[in-house]
């Protein structure tokens, strides 16, 4: 009985945690360990191991399937998620390194069944009248050639009738047959090459071994003979206690099949072991655990009834071993050969083969790779994280000019819009504005205050530094209804709600690239998760693949898999704004001539930018908004401010996003939340603004910032020496989170 202190896999890790992206993920912080025990075990130090949605075996590379993961962790075991990965990895990695039956030999003369004796007698005499004629004597005197006499097969003979070792076994004793080795097979190969790991080898007995009692209760006899053999063979389990959870007739049974499986353990070679399946299958059939055939059955029924075994003893032997894809059926070793040879085929080329080997894998191991976020409730989900798809700088000339003529309409300056901010920055920057008793050079009173024994008191104050660094984070709705017509001025409707997004973010770039403040702009949105290096062909492509083949094996999770919450880094805090100008001018093109954006793109997609990645409204902002603070509260930075303009409210929690708004504030963040067209955003954001038109929102997010960065001057003393006030309107919070930002 397990001590009631000792925990269980599936009592320490909740359903979140079982799922298949959260599996791999801990697979990926191990796979460093597990290559180098391939490589070891191989003795090739060129060998790679990567992740494939079908698992494979060649030369220099082995192909894990994650899917053969995920059954683990739903044992019972007592034992931590952490080492159920390594264990699993070093599982798949031996099986996919040492199985290889290709090897063709003559079937073994004792591996067929031995044909009846037929009696060696003269022909009994028939009384009566034909005995009036004497046969034999007649036999004589014809003139009959004898038959010749078979001679023993030529050595070339025998090369020629040479077959792979599943199919020799297959002749010998069908599809049961083919069950029993594979089975010896997987317990023989764990019992040599986890020798030197112990601890692993721990593992897999404790998986094992948790997942024993129901499979034997729920076994026929042939299939707890089968599991009793495979427990017995990689020596998880000792004779006396498999023999009190089995049927008698089954414990008997064993007792004789000790000689043959303890001759396991002592063999390298497959075919040995095939010939040792073969003899535990006649013990089985000895103590009539096999399906009997009468001696008239036909062919094929002799076929079913062998399947028909196959399926008992391969149903219970899964339901406690890591089912591996080469030694599943001989079907699936097969598959797992043409898989090696496709691989191998596909070296001369480094590309999606080299990465994941398919779209699937590839965005499962994105999303694996992904950060976690977690919310001040303590839900976590994943968020993939992405630099905005270079291609959009081909937009960038045609944008800039829509920008010099929107700005002008909806009267945003574009030079020098820092203002009077600039030269206060510039004096912060210069003079440091220390606390002292001066701005500058040693004080005239130095002497006497060192003759008063103030001098220490003057170091301390002068080493209190009051400059002011400061840090802007904008975060941008990059959902597809953002590209909506709105209704403008004078009736009409244009998609404007983007494009002033994007030309609001310019405005508030240069301001903060003329006051050199650190700055960050990103798009937020929910849909497949575009490649900076995408393509509209590209992105479209990976889509369509990637959501038909996880859809075919992950099922219900493919949408999750598919649709990730994605954040976009189109300038990040270290990159340097020239090198974003030109993406956030081609994003405003797109912005604001969609449907010319398209025909442009349907012209050429294969270099055109991915602009199907911006999908429906389904956003979940309070992850967003926890990342960009996050990375915000990275900068070392005294002023941070950080700022959300959306046009719809979360698909998540409307609480979950105030309180993570509310989480970050007390960080000492200030943030700024601006709605187009919707007043829901008071709800979520302290400090907030619904705007109607485009004018009113590049005014909104860049008096926000301006506003803020005032406040914070004149907290430094510095507001008794600056010159001007006329844009010292501070937005204040207030208690009832009211629309003044």
């Amino acid at each position: 009985m397990r001590d009631r202190t000792q925990s269980v896999l599936n009592e320490v890790l909740p359903p979140d945690e079982r799922v298949i992206e959260a599996v791999v993920a801990r697979y990926q912080r191990v796979a460093p360990a597990v290559t180098r025990f391939a490589r070891t075990l191989s003795g090739n130090e060129e060998l790679t191991v990567r992740l494939g949605s079908q698992a494979a075996a060649d030369e220099n590379e082995i192909v894990i399937d994650p899917g053969v993961f995920q059954a683990a962790y739903a044992r019972s075991a007592p034992v931590t998620p952490t080492e159920v990965a390594l264990a699993s990895a070093l599982h798949e990695a031996v099986h996919l390194v040492a199985t290889d039956f290709e090897e063709k030999r003559p079937i073994p003369p004792s591996w067929l069944p031995t044909p009846p004796e037929v009696e060696d007698t003269a022909p009994e005499r028939i009384d009566g009248p034909l005995g009036l004629f004497d046969f034999d004597d007649d036999a004589e005197e014809l003139d009959v050639e004898p038959e010749p006499i078979a001679e023993e097969p030529s050595a070339a003979l025998l090369d020629a009738v040479a077959v792979p070792l599943l199919e020799a076994l297959h002749e010998a004793g069908g599809a049961a047959a083919e069950a029993m080795f594979l089975s010896l097979e997987d317990a023989r190969q764990e019992r040599r090459y986890f020798a030197a790991y112990e601890g692993a080898r721990s593992v897999l007995g404790d998986l094992y071994r948790a997942a024993m009692t129901d499979a034997m209760r729920d076994a026929r006899p042939l299939g707890q003979f089968a599991l009793a053999c495979f427990m017995l063979g990689g020596d998880y389990a000792d004779r006396d206690m498999l023999q009190r959870r089995v049927a008698p007739h089954v414990a008997a049974a064993l007792d004789d099949a000790m000689a043959w499986i303890e001759r396991l353990a002592e063999t390298d070679d497959p075919w040995d072991v095939g010939g040792l399946a073969l003899e535990l299958l006649e013990v089985a059939r000895v103590h009539q655990l096999l399906t009997e055939t009468g001696a008239d059955a036909s062919k094929s029924d002799r076929t079913l009834m062998s399947e028909a075994d196959a399926a008992s003893m391969s149903e219970s032997v899964d339901a406690v071993r890591i089912v591996t894809p080469p030694l599943q059926d001989a079907e699936s070793y097969d598959q797992t050969r043409q898989a090696a040879q496709t691989v191998s085929a596909q070296h001369g080329r480094r590309g999606d083969a080299e990465m994941a080997g398919d779209p699937a894998t590839d965005q499962l191991v994105k999303v694996s790779e992904s950060p976690t976020v977690y919310l001040p409730t303590g839900q976590g989900g994943k968020l993939v994280v992405a630099s905005f798809p270079e291609r959009f700088a081909q937009f960038g000339a045609d944008g800039r000019e829509l920008i010099a003529r929107a700005s002008q309409e909806w009267e945003v300056a574009q030079r020098r819009v820092s203002g009077e901010l600039y030269p206060l920055f510039l004096a912060n920057q210069r003079r440091g504005l220390r606390s002292g008793f001066d701005a500058g050079d040693l004080s005239p009173y130095a002497a006497l205050l060192l003759g008063g024994g103030l001098y220490e008191r003057m170091f301390e104050r002068r080493d209190l530094p009051t400059k002011r660094s400061y840090g802007v984070s904008l975060l941008v709705d990059g959902s597809a209804s953002m590209l909506q017509p709105r209704p403008l001025e004078a009736g009409r409707k244009t998609p404007w709600a983007l494009a002033a997004a994007t030309l609001g973010a310019i405005t508030l770039a240069r301001l903060c690239d003329e006051l050199q403040i650190d700055f960050e702009v990103a798009l937020f949105n929910r849909a497949f998760a575009a490649a900076a290096d995408d393509t509209e062909k590209s992105f479209s492509e990976r889509r369509h693949a990637a959501t038909g083949a996880l859809r075919r094996s992950q099922g219900g999770a493919a949408e999750r898999l598919t649709r990730t919450v994605n954040h976009y880094l189109v300038k990040p805090f270290d990159a340097r704004w020239r090198s974003a100008e030109e993406l956030l001018a081609g994003l405003f093109y797109m912005a604001a001539t969609p449907q010319e954006a398209s025909r442009t793109v349907r012209r050429d997609t294969e270099k055109a930018p991915p602009i199907s990645m911006f999908d429906k409204a389904a956003n979940v902002d309070e992850f967003n908004v926890q990342y960009a603070a996050m990375r915000l509260a990275n900068r070392k930075v005294s002023t941070r401010i950080l700022v959300v303009l959306a046009d719809g409210m979360t698909r998540g929690s409307v609480q979950d996003l105030a309180d993570s708004v509310e989480a970050v504030e007390h960080t000492g963040a200030v943030v700024l939340g601006i709605g187009i067209g919707d007043e829901t955003v008071q709800a979520a954001y302290s400090r907030n603004q619904v705007v109607e038109q485009p004018r009113e929102l590049a005014a909104a997010m860049v008096g926000g910032v301006r506003s803020t960065l005032y406040k914070t001057l004149a907290t430094t003393g510095g507001d008794t020496w600056w010159a001007h006030s006329s844009e010292r309107n501070i937005y204040e919070p207030t208690s009832a989170r009211s629309s003044n930002v």
